[in-house]
Parts: structure tokens; sequence; C-alpha cells
């Protein structure tokens, strides 16, 4: 992730060639506002199985479609680029940093799971995810939460990831194939910091298609005490500036039950 974390202008078409994507503006100084430096490695323990192995789920699935999602750029930095189509979505970056995301459907907002599939054809090595300018990765899948108040506040809108980053009350899981921590382990974010937290599934490496599923509410509870709040967006990145390295990867069938 880029030490800086401020936006650049962005090419919205190279990433939904049938929509037209709002440019977000952030600066990650404001993020980082009042926290201190570092970062902290949260153990987990037994926790591997669960991360991978969700609930069986209860109610009616929503499968996420990548079409309309909206980018995030950072200044100087050169973005991603992120090739959707429908549910899959292709990446690449090289030297690059930067964000896809969406809204969360009203009717999928209270799930408790979700699931997914992930490829790594080329990626960076092994880095600390808790380094602040060090965290390049491969893919990183994240889910954010807000209070149900102000996830009714913005409806059906895509409020920038950025605002909803920088809340007091938005917690945000992010699952990761990229580091060089084993399978399991729980880091604090080095930007979000107690408001973000790191879940390893798989550390750098290739690969190829591979199924995950993951218990939202019980990770949530494991990550940050107390139950899950709202469901409000997602978002997937991929990032090589510290590295200067490439990544070629993918994502699909996003599910959340």
């Amino acid at each position: 992730m880029p030490r800086d974390f401020k936006p650049r202008k962005s090419t919205p078409q190279q990433f939904a060639p049938q929509d037209t994507q709002a440019e977000n503006t952030f600066n990650r100084r404001q993020l980082l506002k009042g926290t201190a430096a570092g970062a902290v490695t949260v153990g987990i323990a037994s926790a591997v199985g669960s991360l991978a192995l969700g609930p069986t789920p209860a109610h009616a699935s929503t499968t996420l479609s990548f079409n309309g999602w909206q980018s995030w750029t950072f200044n100087g930095i050169p973005a991603t680029r992120f090739a959707p189509s429908g549910s899959s979505l292709s990446l690449t970056a090289e030297g690059s940093s930067s964000v896809l995301y969406g809204v969360v459907p009203t009717a999928a907002r209270r799930a408790a799971s979700a699931s997914w599939q992930w490829q790594v054809s080329q990626g960076v090595g092994p880095t600390d995810l808790a380094r602040r300018g060090g965290d390049d990765r491969a893919l990183a899948l994240y889910f954010v939460f807000v209070s149900a108040e102000t996830a009714a506040r913005f409806g059906d809108q895509t409020p920038a990831l950025s605002r909803l980053l920088g809340m007091r009350d938005g917690r945000t899981l992010i699952y990761v194939w990229g580091g060089n921590a084993g399978r399991g382990t729980i880091l604090n974010s080095p930007y979000l910091r107690s408001r973000g937290k790191t879940v390893v599934l798989r550390p750098a490496g290739t690969g190829g298609w591979t199924s995950e599923r993951v218990d939202l509410a019980s990770d949530y509870s494991r990550a940050f005490g107390g139950g899950k709040d709202t469901l409000i967006a997602v978002a997937v990145s991929s990032d090589s500036d510290d590295t200067s390295g490439v990544n070629q990867a993918a994502i699909r069938n996003i599910t959340l039950a």
C-alpha cells in the first residue's frame, strides 16, 4: 500500500467500461490521525478451520457483480488494472496500488458468511502485512461494516470507500492472499489500526483457482469483539508499489449468505 495514501486522478473507463465511475479523494494522513505508529499481531487459537469453513447458509445467498464498481487510486502511484466481467474480476498490478469497491445490496447486508474463488498466477514475495509502506500483497478482499444507523442513512448509495474506512463506527475485515504470516494469522491493519484487521488465508505464492469460505460473524467477533455490524461494502485490491513487483490474479463468485 502507498505510504501517503493519497489519491491521484484515475481513468474510470478501465474499471467498468459500461458504467461511469466516481473518483474518490482521500488523504491517508487524515485516516491515520490520532493513531500510534506500528502494528500489533493478534494470535487466534485453533481458528484456521473456521476461517475457511463458514456456517451452512440459512437464507438466500447473493453473488456480487463487479459491474459498476468504483475505483480508488492514489497520488503519484500507478493504478492497478482491473478488468471486471459480471461476477469475475481479473487484475494486474505492476508497481501499482489501487482499490475497486462496490456497495452491498440491502437484502445481503445481514450476511453471516462469504465464499469466493481466487487464483494468483504471479505475485510479489513475502512481505510484512503489518508494516506501513511494506505490505504489498497479491490479493486482498475487504468486508466493510458500519452501524445499522449509518447503513440506513446511506441507503442504496455507494459512499466513498475512503469515507467508510475513516468512520469511527466502521470496522473492516481484510482477507489476504499474500504476506509472510501463516494461515489464520490476524494482524492490525497498518492504516486502519483498531478499525481494520488483516486475516491471512494464504501466504505469498502462486496457485490455481481455490475456493474459500469464511464465517464473517465469527471472524468479526474474534477480531473486534461483540456481534458484527451491518455489511455495507466489499472491495478488492492488489498492490505491488513497495516492492516494484508484479501481481497477476483473479477473483470470482463472491457470494454472501
